[in-house]
């Protein structure tokens, strides 16, 4: 359906959870039904996907490690392009859009080029693949907070990250994206007073049928990944709360 000469479409940044279609909201879903363009990522299933009409255009515009389809300046400006055409655009994330998606520079750039948007949430994938996994993100005794911290870094730039935050040893470290970076950051958190037999976890593929799980401590997180032959998506679990995952698995 073509957008009025005079009228700019709609952009949504629909958030599609870590990978299965049974985690989507209702309102996802409903956008993801009625959408003219579905701009997607790389980790957007494609059992969420099968879910579309079958005559809707999708746009893939997924980033790997070391490769992007589409640079994120190129994506913006694709969304603005789409909806000069057409009326209802989604751009469906996996995740969480707001939450490592970049989803807030998108929607500064549609503001700036004066188009409507809104912003549909997602179970991010600490929380999707946490409980996939039956990893607590908190537990009484055990954690008292948890943080969220990216293990990528913009091309020429270092891991700006405060490694002295992280070392209480009652909060929880979930790590996006830090499977290249992992020696580095495993590195730094030790060196900032992390306790390096703090218990550990890796979940490749979470919240999907090809889920894997492997539980170490946070020094041997780089022997773990290696041997185990992890690979993207895979989220790092760093706390105590990993203890009782195991009696939670029965491991």
């Amino acid at each position: 359906m073509q957008a009025d000469q005079h009228e700019k479409g709609r952009v949504i940044l629909v958030g599609a959870g870590p990978g299965d279609p049974d985690l989507l909201t209702i309102r996802a879903l409903r956008y993801i039904q009625s959408g003219d363009v579905i701009v997607h990522d790389r980790l957007v299933s494609d059992e969420i996907l099968a879910l579309a009409p079958k005559d809707v255009k999708k746009v893939f515009v997924g980033k790997a490690p070391g490769h992007h389809i589409l640079k994120q300046e190129e994506i913006n400006e694709l969304l603005v392009d789409l909806a000069q055409e057409h009326k209802l655009i989604i751009r469906l994330k996996g995740g969480d859009p707001f939450v490592f998606g970049r989803g807030s520079e998108e929607a500064e750039h549609l503001i700036m080029a004066g188009i409507d948007y809104d912003v549909v949430p997602g179970i991010t994938a600490a929380a999707g693949c946490g409980a996939a996994a039956r990893i607590p993100l908190t537990h009484r005794g055990l954690a008292r907070s948890v943080r969220f911290i990216t293990g990528h870094h913009k091309e020429g730039a270092g891991l700006d990250i405060n490694w002295a935050s992280l070392s209480d040893p009652e909060m929880t470290v979930v790590i996006y994206m830090g499977l290249k970076n992992l020696d580095a950051i495993v590195e730094k958190m030790i060196e900032a007073g992390r306790v390096a037999t703090t218990p550990a976890a890796i979940v490749e593929n979470g919240a999907t049928d090809k889920q894997r799980i492997a539980y170490t401590t946070l020094q041997d997180l780089p022997k773990t990944r290696t041997e185990g032959d992890f690979k993207p998506p895979s989220l790092l679990i760093v706390g105590h709360v990993i203890e009782i995952a195991k009696f939670l698995n029965n491991v």
